[in-house]
Protein backbone atom coordinates (compact mmCIF):
# COMPACT_ATOMS: atom_id res chain seq x y z
CA UNK A 1 0.00 0.00 0.00
CA UNK A 2 1.16 3.66 -0.86
CA UNK A 3 3.31 5.09 -3.58
CA UNK A 4 6.09 3.29 -4.54
CA UNK A 5 8.22 5.61 -6.68
CA UNK A 6 8.83 8.38 -8.25
CA UNK A 7 6.78 7.87 -11.24
CA UNK A 8 7.31 11.09 -12.83
CA UNK A 9 7.48 14.95 -13.47
CA UNK A 10 5.21 16.82 -16.02
CA UNK A 11 6.08 20.64 -17.58
CA UNK A 12 3.35 22.40 -19.35
CA UNK A 13 4.15 24.97 -22.28
CA UNK A 14 1.88 26.91 -24.66
CA UNK A 15 4.17 25.81 -27.30
CA UNK A 16 4.48 22.05 -27.80
CA UNK A 17 7.28 22.04 -30.37
CA UNK A 18 9.67 24.53 -28.80
CA UNK A 19 9.93 22.79 -25.46
CA UNK A 20 10.52 19.38 -27.48
CA UNK A 21 12.82 21.15 -29.24
CA UNK A 22 14.73 22.39 -25.68
CA UNK A 23 14.79 18.81 -24.89
CA UNK A 24 16.31 17.41 -27.57
CA UNK A 25 18.95 19.86 -27.69
CA UNK A 26 19.78 19.26 -24.16
CA UNK A 27 20.41 15.80 -24.90
CA UNK A 28 17.26 13.58 -24.96
CA UNK A 29 15.81 11.54 -26.79
CA UNK A 30 11.72 11.87 -26.75
CA UNK A 31 9.18 9.39 -27.36
CA UNK A 32 6.99 10.42 -30.09
CA UNK A 33 4.06 12.93 -30.23
CA UNK A 34 0.99 11.43 -28.45
CA UNK A 35 -2.68 13.22 -28.78
CA UNK A 36 -4.32 11.72 -24.96
CA UNK A 37 -7.41 10.51 -24.11
CA UNK A 38 -9.35 10.09 -21.30
CA UNK A 39 -12.32 11.07 -19.20
CA UNK A 40 -13.22 14.29 -17.27
CA UNK A 41 -14.90 12.45 -14.03
CA UNK A 42 -14.78 9.16 -13.74
CA UNK A 43 -18.13 7.94 -14.99
CA UNK A 44 -17.99 10.31 -18.15
CA UNK A 45 -17.40 8.93 -21.41
CA UNK A 46 -14.18 8.82 -23.00
CA UNK A 47 -12.86 11.49 -25.02
CA UNK A 48 -9.91 13.27 -27.26
CA UNK A 49 -8.12 15.72 -25.16
CA UNK A 50 -6.50 18.78 -27.01
CA UNK A 51 -3.57 17.96 -25.06
CA UNK A 52 -0.69 15.90 -26.55
CA UNK A 53 3.08 15.10 -25.08
CA UNK A 54 6.72 13.86 -25.89
CA UNK A 55 8.15 12.07 -23.10
CA UNK A 56 12.20 11.62 -22.10
CA UNK A 57 11.86 7.89 -21.05
CA UNK A 58 14.57 6.87 -18.06
CA UNK A 59 15.80 3.94 -16.84
CA UNK A 60 13.61 4.93 -13.33
CA UNK A 61 11.11 7.44 -13.68
CA UNK A 62 10.23 9.65 -16.27
CA UNK A 63 9.79 13.46 -17.70
CA UNK A 64 6.65 14.31 -19.37
CA UNK A 65 6.19 17.20 -21.83
CA UNK A 66 3.42 18.55 -22.20
CA UNK A 67 1.23 21.47 -24.43
CA UNK A 68 -2.34 22.12 -25.75
CA UNK A 69 -1.79 21.08 -29.55
CA UNK A 70 -5.85 21.46 -30.08
CA UNK A 71 -7.44 24.71 -28.21
CA UNK A 72 -11.29 23.60 -29.04
CA UNK A 73 -10.21 20.49 -27.48
CA UNK A 74 -10.55 19.93 -22.82
CA UNK A 75 -7.17 21.16 -21.93
CA UNK A 76 -7.13 19.19 -18.96
CA UNK A 77 -5.94 22.00 -16.88
CA UNK A 78 -3.17 23.23 -18.65
CA UNK A 79 -4.64 26.54 -19.09
CA UNK A 80 -5.24 27.14 -15.34
CA UNK A 81 -1.86 26.22 -14.94
CA UNK A 82 -0.30 28.09 -17.99
CA UNK A 83 -1.95 30.85 -16.31
CA UNK A 84 0.63 30.55 -13.32
CA UNK A 85 3.48 30.01 -15.17
CA UNK A 86 5.32 27.76 -17.79
CA UNK A 87 7.18 25.27 -15.84
CA UNK A 88 6.72 22.06 -14.10
CA UNK A 89 3.09 21.68 -12.98
CA UNK A 90 2.42 17.60 -12.14
CA UNK A 91 3.90 15.31 -9.92
CA UNK A 92 3.37 11.84 -10.25
CA UNK A 93 3.73 8.73 -7.74
CA UNK A 94 3.78 4.89 -8.90
CA UNK A 95 1.38 3.01 -7.53
CA UNK A 96 0.28 -1.11 -7.83
CA UNK A 97 -3.29 -1.02 -7.53
CA UNK A 98 -5.46 1.55 -7.73
CA UNK A 99 -8.28 -0.14 -6.31
CA UNK A 100 -6.42 -0.61 -2.98
CA UNK A 101 -5.30 3.08 -2.74
CA UNK A 102 -8.79 4.73 -4.04
CA UNK A 103 -10.04 2.72 -0.25
CA UNK A 104 -6.98 3.79 1.26
CA UNK A 105 -7.29 7.16 0.75
CA UNK A 106 -11.10 7.15 1.31
CA UNK A 107 -10.45 5.71 4.80
CA UNK A 108 -8.01 8.79 5.92
CA UNK A 109 -10.53 11.43 4.81
CA UNK A 110 -9.56 12.39 1.53
CA UNK A 111 -12.29 13.12 -1.27
CA UNK A 112 -11.23 11.01 -4.05
CA UNK A 113 -14.09 10.73 -6.90
CA UNK A 114 -13.08 7.31 -8.21
CA UNK A 115 -10.23 6.20 -10.39
CA UNK A 116 -9.30 8.70 -13.85
CA UNK A 117 -8.13 6.59 -16.84
CA UNK A 118 -6.16 7.95 -19.11
CA UNK A 119 -5.14 6.26 -22.63
CA UNK A 120 -2.94 7.30 -25.61
CA UNK A 121 -1.37 5.58 -28.81
CA UNK A 122 2.37 4.52 -28.36
CA UNK A 123 3.04 6.12 -31.51
CA UNK A 124 1.41 6.76 -35.13
CA UNK A 125 0.60 3.97 -36.87
CA UNK A 126 0.78 1.44 -34.20
CA UNK A 127 -2.28 -0.06 -32.61
CA UNK A 128 -1.15 -0.01 -28.86
CA UNK A 129 -2.25 1.92 -26.38
CA UNK A 130 -0.11 3.03 -22.62
CA UNK A 131 -2.87 2.51 -20.47
CA UNK A 132 -2.48 4.37 -16.79
CA UNK A 133 -5.31 4.43 -14.18
CA UNK A 134 -5.03 7.94 -12.01
CA UNK A 135 -6.02 8.73 -8.44
CA UNK A 136 -5.74 12.85 -8.59
CA UNK A 137 -5.54 14.55 -5.20
CA UNK A 138 -7.97 17.21 -5.35
CA UNK A 139 -7.71 20.66 -5.62
CA UNK A 140 -3.89 20.34 -5.06
CA UNK A 141 -2.21 24.05 -5.27
CA UNK A 142 0.98 22.45 -6.40
CA UNK A 143 -0.64 21.99 -9.63
CA UNK A 144 -1.49 17.70 -10.83
CA UNK A 145 -0.52 15.56 -7.91
CA UNK A 146 -1.47 12.46 -8.39
CA UNK A 147 -1.09 8.04 -7.88
CA UNK A 148 -0.79 6.87 -11.21
CA UNK A 149 -0.82 3.05 -12.16
CA UNK A 150 0.74 1.82 -15.41
CA UNK A 151 -1.18 -0.73 -16.89
CA UNK A 152 0.99 -0.96 -19.74
CA UNK A 153 4.16 -0.19 -18.77
CA UNK A 154 6.28 -2.21 -21.35
CA UNK A 155 4.70 0.19 -24.11
CA UNK A 156 6.49 3.17 -22.26
CA UNK A 157 9.83 1.88 -20.82
CA UNK A 158 11.07 0.89 -24.54
CA UNK A 159 14.94 0.35 -25.12
CA UNK A 160 14.73 2.87 -27.82
CA UNK A 161 13.65 5.66 -26.09
CA UNK A 162 16.03 5.22 -22.71
CA UNK A 163 19.26 5.43 -24.33
CA UNK A 164 19.85 9.33 -23.95
CA UNK A 165 22.88 11.26 -25.57
CA UNK A 166 23.19 12.91 -22.45
CA UNK A 167 23.30 9.92 -20.47
CA UNK A 168 20.27 10.28 -17.62
CA UNK A 169 19.36 7.11 -16.00
CA UNK A 170 16.88 8.17 -13.46
CA UNK A 171 13.98 10.64 -11.88
CA UNK A 172 15.81 11.07 -8.20
CA UNK A 173 14.05 13.52 -6.47
CA UNK A 174 11.49 16.72 -7.29
CA UNK A 175 12.04 20.23 -5.39
CA UNK A 176 9.05 22.15 -4.36
CA UNK A 177 8.75 25.91 -3.10
CA UNK A 178 5.79 26.13 -0.55
CA UNK A 179 4.69 29.22 1.75
CA UNK A 180 4.17 26.30 4.74
CA UNK A 181 6.43 23.19 4.26
CA UNK A 182 4.80 21.43 7.13
CA UNK A 183 1.29 21.85 5.63
CA UNK A 184 2.14 20.31 2.11
CA UNK A 185 4.47 18.06 3.72
CA UNK A 186 1.28 16.09 5.91
CA UNK A 187 -0.65 16.39 2.68
CA UNK A 188 1.65 14.72 0.09
CA UNK A 189 2.67 12.06 3.09
CA UNK A 190 -1.38 11.52 3.43
CA UNK A 191 -1.67 10.89 -0.70
CA UNK A 192 1.42 8.32 -0.66
CA UNK A 193 0.96 6.72 2.34
CA UNK A 194 4.75 7.76 2.99
CA UNK A 195 6.81 9.32 6.33
CA UNK A 196 8.48 13.22 5.99
CA UNK A 197 12.16 13.71 7.62
CA UNK A 198 13.81 17.06 7.81
CA UNK A 199 15.77 18.19 4.65
CA UNK A 200 19.12 19.70 5.61
CA UNK A 201 18.29 22.01 3.11
CA UNK A 202 15.43 23.63 5.63
CA UNK A 203 11.70 22.09 5.33
CA UNK A 204 11.06 18.27 4.75
CA UNK A 205 12.20 15.37 2.86
CA UNK A 206 9.54 12.42 1.44
CA UNK A 207 11.61 9.55 0.53
CA UNK A 208 9.96 6.88 -1.26
CA UNK A 209 11.25 3.00 -2.06
CA UNK A 210 12.48 4.84 -5.43
CA UNK A 211 13.06 8.88 -5.46
CA UNK A 212 12.03 11.74 -3.29
CA UNK A 213 10.35 14.92 -2.68
CA UNK A 214 12.11 18.03 -0.92
CA UNK A 215 9.51 20.15 0.42
CA UNK A 216 11.14 23.60 1.26
CA UNK A 217 10.76 26.99 1.98
CA UNK A 218 11.19 29.57 -0.79
CA UNK A 219 14.17 30.88 0.76
CA UNK A 220 15.83 27.59 0.46
CA UNK A 221 15.37 27.38 -2.77
CA UNK A 222 19.12 29.52 -4.21
CA UNK A 223 20.67 26.81 -1.68
CA UNK A 224 19.63 23.64 -3.54
CA UNK A 225 19.15 25.45 -7.22
CA UNK A 226 21.46 28.44 -7.40
CA UNK A 227 20.37 31.52 -8.78
CA UNK A 228 16.49 30.15 -8.69
CA UNK A 229 13.69 32.20 -7.33
CA UNK A 230 9.93 31.39 -7.39
CA UNK A 231 7.69 33.44 -9.32
CA UNK A 232 4.58 32.30 -7.31
CA UNK A 233 4.14 29.73 -4.81
CA UNK A 234 3.63 27.12 -4.64
CA UNK A 235 6.36 26.55 -7.23
CA UNK A 236 7.41 23.15 -8.60
CA UNK A 237 11.00 24.38 -9.07
CA UNK A 238 13.11 21.62 -10.56
CA UNK A 239 14.30 17.83 -10.43
CA UNK A 240 17.70 16.14 -9.99
CA UNK A 241 18.52 13.34 -13.11
CA UNK A 242 21.27 11.20 -12.42
CA UNK A 243 23.76 10.18 -15.42
CA UNK A 244 25.93 6.89 -15.61
CA UNK A 245 28.93 8.93 -16.98
CA UNK A 246 29.96 11.39 -14.23
CA UNK A 247 28.23 13.90 -15.87
CA UNK A 248 30.84 13.82 -19.08
CA UNK A 249 28.06 14.04 -21.76
CA UNK A 250 25.98 16.66 -20.00
CA UNK A 251 28.77 19.09 -19.82
CA UNK A 252 29.59 18.86 -23.06
CA UNK A 253 26.30 18.83 -24.36
CA UNK A 254 25.02 22.00 -22.50
CA UNK A 255 28.30 23.42 -20.97
CA UNK A 256 27.58 26.95 -22.06
CA UNK A 257 24.61 27.27 -19.56
CA UNK A 258 25.14 24.83 -17.19
CA UNK A 259 25.86 25.85 -13.46
CA UNK A 260 27.55 24.80 -10.61
CA UNK A 261 24.58 23.33 -7.98
CA UNK A 262 25.11 20.99 -5.37
CA UNK A 263 25.77 17.46 -6.17
CA UNK A 264 26.03 18.27 -10.00
CA UNK A 265 25.42 20.99 -12.82
CA UNK A 266 22.12 22.47 -13.21
CA UNK A 267 20.34 23.64 -16.26
CA UNK A 268 18.59 26.72 -15.25
CA UNK A 269 14.90 27.15 -15.56
CA UNK A 270 15.34 29.81 -18.42
CA UNK A 271 16.84 26.94 -20.65
CA UNK A 272 14.96 23.92 -19.95
CA UNK A 273 11.51 24.77 -19.99
CA UNK A 274 10.91 26.30 -17.12
CA UNK A 275 12.24 24.40 -14.50
CA UNK A 276 15.55 23.75 -13.07
CA UNK A 277 17.39 20.09 -14.20
CA UNK A 278 20.03 19.46 -12.07
CA UNK A 279 22.21 16.45 -13.25
CA UNK A 280 24.06 14.25 -10.94
CA UNK A 281 26.40 11.77 -10.97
Amino acid sequence: MGASSLDHVGLCAADGPALWATYERLGFVLSPVNRQTGRRSPDAPLEPFGTANRCAMLRQGYVELLAVVDPSGFDNGLGRFLARYAGMHILAFGMEDAAAELERLRRAGLDIPGIMPLQRPVEDGNPALARFSRLPLPDAPEGRVQLVQHHTPELMWQERWMEHPNRAVALEDVILAVPEPARSAAALSRLTGQPFEPDLAGGYRLPLPQGAVRILPPAALDSVLPGVAAPTLPFLAGCTLRTDDGNAAITRIAGAVLREAPGGVMVPPEQAGGAALVFRA
